[in-house]
């Protein structure tokens, strides 16, 4: 099992940076190799991803949402194997921390060469870095679900 921890500072309030991460049918629009999520139920995503030519189809689990606090996952059926959190910490009224951390098991050679040079957390990092400007540019989230799980 591989580890990836990255976060970054975003120029809006807690509860714009936590709504907006709510809205999982929007990640494609800042997450490279993200082609589709589905909101399958309130705690039930299918994603579709493409990630150097090679695609996988899985389904993630919400195991844990805190409005303004954090949001925890797993994978629960297919081609992928992954957990992790995505925490919010607030800075001031307009600055919030995104960190996130996240277990994966790469699947056959060209993902674990691809994990030792250190794909995934470059990943990751552009990933937040398409999130701090995605929401800095609207200002405002595109939705939110503030239930609990």
């Amino acid at each position: 099992m591989s580890q990836v921890e990255e976060s970054i500072q975003v120029d809006v309030p807690v509860h714009t940076a936590y709504n907006q991460w709510t809205q999982f049918e929007s990640f494609p629009e800042f997450m490279d190799g993200v082609e589709r999520i589905d909101q399958r139920s309130d705690t039930l995503t299918h994603w579709v991803t493409s990630v150097a030519d090679v695609k996988r189809e899985f389904d993630a689990r919400i195991t844990e949402q805190i409005p303004d606090e954090r949001v925890a996952w797993t994978t629960v059926e297919g081609e992928a194997k992954q957990a992790g959190v995505v925490t919010f910490h607030r800075i001031n009224d307009t600055k919030t921390k995104v960190m996130l951390q996240m277990d994966f098991d790469p699947e056959g050679l060209a993902e674990t060469v691809g994990d030792k040079l250190g794909f995934v957390k470059r990943q990751v990092t552009g990933d937040l870095g398409r999130f701090k400007q995605f929401i800095e540019s609207r200002g405002t989230a595109t939705g939110a679900w503030r239930g609990e799980v």
